[in-house]
This record gives structure tokens, sequence and C-alpha cells, in this order.
């Protein structure tokens, strides 16, 4: 599966997921941190985007993988997310972090989230699981 891959009809494959985000952590600039992140966000529709982290001297401005991947499938007009992997490299845990679970869940509160623990196992939890009672404000609420 590529960056402009489609995926409709296909079932979710997790590791394939992993693949695209690992491929996009290879872009990412963590000059500061030396962190490494990489996400491959799958939507409805079945399109691949993939978002890496982006750091800045001002750290407030630096953006986590998952936003950056959110924030281009917004900018190409998807808003429907069916999964999301998350890859900071070999031996790296790299769940969301909490601001990125609270972003995600504003658009797809079911969806999968897909990472290695340190041992290399895949994990694969819903969102929900992993930020309950989440803050979604009535007119952004979806099933």
């Amino acid at each position: 599966m590529s960056a402009g891959a489609r995926a409709r009809g296909l079932r979710l494959d997790p590791a394939a997921l992993l693949r695209e985000a690992e491929a996009a952590r290879r872009a990412a600039h963590a000059p500061y941190s030396g962190f490494r992140v990489g996400a491959a966000l799958l939507t409805a529709s079945g399109a691949l985007v993939r978002g890496c982290n982006v750091e800045n001297s001002s750290l407030g401005l630096s953006i986590c993988a998952e936003r950056n991947a959110v924030w281009s499938a917004v900018a190409r007009g998807e808003q429907s997310f069916a999964a999301i992997a998350v890859s900071a490299g070999r031996g790296r845990w790299a769940s969301p972090c909490g601001a990125c679970r609270q972003v995600l869940s504003e658009f797809a509160p079911r969806l999968w989230v897909i990472w290695r623990d340190r041992s290399g196992r895949i994990l694969r939890r819903r969102l929900g699981a992993l930020l309950p009672e989440a803050f979604v404000s009535r007119r952004t609420r979806r099933g």
C-alpha cells in the first residue's frame, strides 16, 4: 500500500499500516529530541495519509505525527477515519499522546489505533479505550 493507495474493500492490515507509518517516520524533523515518529492514517474512503513529527526550536510550535496526518487529511477533504498506525522505530513505544488522542476523537471516536510495544508486538485498540470519556461537543459528536 503506497502513500496514495486506496484500500477500499480491503481488510484492515495492521502490519501494512505500520509499514506505512515507518515510511512516514523517515521524513520526520526531530533535531531536538531525536524521537522520530511517523503515522499512517487510513480514511473511511480508503485513502492513506501519512504524517510525521516536525519539531521547532520554539517547542510549542512542534507537531506530532498523528496530528500532522489528521491536518493533511482534512486539508484533502477527508474527515472520517478508520485507523491510524504510529511508529517510533524498533524497540520504541509509540501510542498517541493525550493531545493527539483528543484530536482524533473529534473525527473518529471508534478509530482503530495501532502501534508496537517495546518487544515489537503489534497492539491494536479502539480510541475510546485509550481516551475514555473524551471531550466531544454536541456539534461534533459522532458514533
